[in-house]
C-alpha cells in the first residue's frame, strides 16, 4: 500500500526506497506550473539551472547565476503544499570549496524557502556536501552526465560505460552518500550501471536517461510535455503542449484580425 505524506520530507525519500515505491520529480520554474505539478502529486520539484537553456535563452546551464535562480525558486516554493522543492547550485557558486558552497546554499534557503539543494560532482564535492549537511541543508547529488561540466566531458555523452568508468561512478556515489547526500540524480548512465548503483546505495537514485531500475525519475517538464520540436532520446513526451499553445495563439490572432474578438460576451455593454 502506498503511503502518501501530507508534505514530502527528506526522510520520506529513503522510506520510499525501502518500500520499493518510485519517486516522481519534474523541473518547475514558475508558480502556475509548480501548482499544477504539486496538485498532480509529483513528489519532488527541481528548480534547475536547466532554466538557462529552457527559459532564459542560453545555450547551456553554465551562464545561470544565483540571482537568476532565486525568483523562480521562491515562486515554486511558495506555490506548493506537498512537493519537496530542490534548487540547483549553479556553476561557479560552490566549486571553490565548502565555505563558498555553504554561503550559496544558505542564501538560497533564506531567500527562496526551498527544502534542499543539488550540486554536481562526486568525490571532488564531498567536502561541500558534508558542510551543507552539517549545517542542516539537505543535499541532492548529481552524477553521470553533469551539464555544468559539459565542456570537460566533450559534450552531451553517456557516462559510466566500461568497467573502469562504472567503478569511478560507484566510488563517487558512495562518497556522496557518506558525506550526507539524501538522494543522487543519475543522468545519462547505462541502465545496468544505474541499477547496480541503486542496489548498493542506501539513499534513493533519481534517474534521467538511466533506466527503470532507479528509485525515481526526473524530467525537464518542457521535454515531458512536448513544448518544443526536439527532446532528448530519454524523454517521453506525454502531451504536445507546445503545439496546443501555438494553435491557441493562432486562433486568437485570427479572431482579433477578423474582429471576432472581443464579442459581446467578452465586453462590458453598459
Amino acid at each position: 500500500m502506498t503511503t502518501t505524506p501530507k508534505r514530502v520530507r527528506v526522510h520520506h525519500l529513503r522510506e520510499a526506497k525501502e518500500r520499493g515505491e518510485k519517486l516522481t520529480m519534474l523541473t518547475a520554474y514558475d508558480a502556475p506550473t509548480a501548482r499544477i505539478f504539486d496538485e498532480a502529486g509529483i513528489d519532488l520539484l527541481l528548480v534547475g539551472d536547466s532554466i538557462g537553456n529552457t527559459m532564459l535563452g542560453h545555450e547551456s546551464t553554465i551562464p545561470v547565476t544565483v540571482d537568476e535562480l532565486i525568483p523562480p525558486a521562491r515562486a515554486v516554493a511558495r506555490s506548493v503544499s506537498r512537493a519537496l522543492v530542490v534548487v540547483d547550485l549553479p556553476f561557479g557558486s560552490y566549486e571553490a570549496g565548502p565555505e563558498q558552497a555553504l554561503a550559496t546554499a544558505v542564501r538560497l534557503f533564506k531567500e527562496t524557502g526551498a527544502h534542499a539543494v543539488k550540486l554536481e560532482g562526486g568525490r571532488r564535492v564531498a567536502a561541500q556536501v558534508r558542510a551543507l549537511t552539517d549545517a542542516g541543508i539537505p543535499v541532492f547529488g548529481h552524477l553521470g552526465f553533469t551539464p555544468q561540466s559539459e565542456n570537460a566531458l566533450g559534450g552531451k555523452r553517456v557516462q559510466g560505460r566500461g568497467e573502469d568508468a562504472a567503478e569511478v561512478l560507484s566510488e563517487d556515489a558512495l562518497a556522496l552518500q557518506d558525506a550526507g547526500a539524501v538522494a543522487i540524480v543519475l543522468e545519462m548512465v547505462p541502465a545496468p550501471v544505474a541499477a547496480r548503483l541503486t542496489e548498493i546505495l542506501r539513499v534513493p537514485t533519481i534517474g534521467i536517461g538511466a533506466g527503470v531500475e532507479c528509485d525515481g525519475q526526473v524530467l525537464v517538464w518542457l521535454d515531458m510535455a512536448g513544448m518544443g520540436d526536439w527532446s532528448p532520446r530519454f524523454a517521453k513526451q506525454y502531451a504536445q503542449i507546445g503545439q496546443a499553445l501555438g494553435d491557441a495563439a493562432r486562433a486568437y490572432a485570427a479572431d482579433v484580425r477578423g474582429a471576432a474578438f472581443p464579442d459581446d460576451a467578452h465586453s462590458f455593454l453598459s
